[in-house]
């Protein structure tokens, strides 16, 4: 349960007493006990990991302590990893496309629940001996998400009726899923893809074993952390309006929303060049890829080396990561104190999820040191 290092104190007190010139990741594993908690007290049934969002060993194994069973895994490495440090966990492998090896080494890893979106990929499942559940995974045309799953995933709720009768036939027990997509702030959205699914479930004449309502739940980037309760009793008062007194057993698999308060993101300003230019020790090639794709995160503390806070008027940078190449930018302007300099530190909150296992080594950079904080 511990990451590369492990220090006695705060993020405060490490900066003045290191002085650290690399990127690091803080750990908390409290946040992360307290976050499992909230959904294991708040979900009306399982909760799965999705070990995509973060891998490190910290995590799992601070999860599986905590009394989560469950993994979702998206490919034979993270079944293996999975499987060496938590040899009792559950598997769920619900990446639906998948080749016919890696079909046989989930297989061989005692993978209890799959999932599929096209009949070819169903076939394979059969070919190959595949046991256990397997969930047809559905996509509707919706938004309220940062990016859409659909594009790549999810089944039209026609071709999601041959499958389910496809999957009761061959003797599976018969699942539905969904992903209602990143970052999702339209928590109706699970309403309707709840709905959707009752109404496939019926067309097909199909009893489903589980229903898996996927991940989507969104993390806290900005001012507002969102209110996951209130997701929790959406998806509750959902399935019981639809499928009434016989609902199917239902799962989640949180990824974003479990680990991103577990870890804060320490970088260093590198140097500041005139017209509020700033260039730092880490960016979209490293730990903050995402800010590309699904906008910063907002919660920003400015440190001195001292460890001080600097909390002086803003002004909008322009800033850059360190490696030479022109598009290792953050998007758009970022609102810094005006008197920040080369050497200040910026601690970046809920950073916990897809920010180390999205690091590239481009240019010599790209590594970040892991720090466990300990009271």
């Amino acid at each position: 349960m511990q990451a590369s290092f492990t220090f006695t104190g705060t993020p405060e007190t490490y900066i003045a007493s290191r002085g650290p010139d690399v990127p690091i990741l803080f750990f908390d594993p409290a946040a992360l006990h307290t976050r499992f908690a909230l959904f294991q007290s708040g979900f009306p049934g399982l909760v799965t990991y999705a070990v995509k969002a973060n891998d490190t060993i910290e995590v799992i194994e601070n999860l599986h302590m905590a009394g989560l069973t469950t993994f979702d895994v998206a490919s034979p490495v993270e079944i293996a990893r999975v499987r060496d440090l938590c040899p009792d966990a559950t598997l769920h492998y619900n990446n639906p496309v998948r080749s016919a090896r890696e079909i046989q080494m989930g297989v061989q890893a005692g993978v209890a629940s799959w999932s599929v979106d096209c009949i070819s990929e169903l076939e394979k499942l059969i070919a190959q001996g595949a046991t256990g559940e397997i969930a047809v995974r559905l996509h509707l045309p919706m938004g309220g998400s940062a990016y859409n799953f659909g594009e790549k995933f999810g089944a039209c709720p026609e071709d999601a009726v041959t499958l389910l009768q496809r999957v009761a036939r061959a003797g599976y027990q018969a699942a539905m899923t969904f992903h209602v997509g990143t970052q999702c702030t339209d928590y109706s959205a699970w309403d309707h893809y709840i709905t959707t699914c009752y109404d496939i479930a019926q067309r097909a004449g199909v009893t489903l074993s589980r229903l898996n309502v996927g991940g989507g739940f969104p993390a806290h980037r900005d001012g507002v952390a969102p209110d996951l309760t209130a997701i929790f009793a959406q998806i509750a008062t959902s399935v019981e309006r639809t499928f009434g007194h016989k609902p199917p057993k239902l799962v989640c698999e949180p990824g974003r929303a479990l680990v991103s308060e577990c870890y804060q993101l320490l970088v260093r300003v590198k140097g500041r060049k005139a017209n509020n230019i700033l260039y730092l020790n880490d960016g979209i090639y490293g730990a903050m890829a995402e800010w590309r794709d699904i906008g910063p995160v907002k919660r920003l503390e400015i440190m001195r080396p001292s460890g001080d806070a600097v909390t002086d008027q803003v002004d909008p940078f322009s800033v850059f990561g360190p490696t030479c190449d022109s598009l290792d930018r953050l998007p758009g302007i970022v609102a810094l104190p005006h008197t920040i300099q080369d050497g200040d530190y910026i601690l970046i909150s809920g950073m916990g999820a897809y920010s180390n296992v999205t690091c590239t080594p481009f240019n010599g950079y790209g590594v970040v040191r892991r720090v466990t904080i300990a009271p």
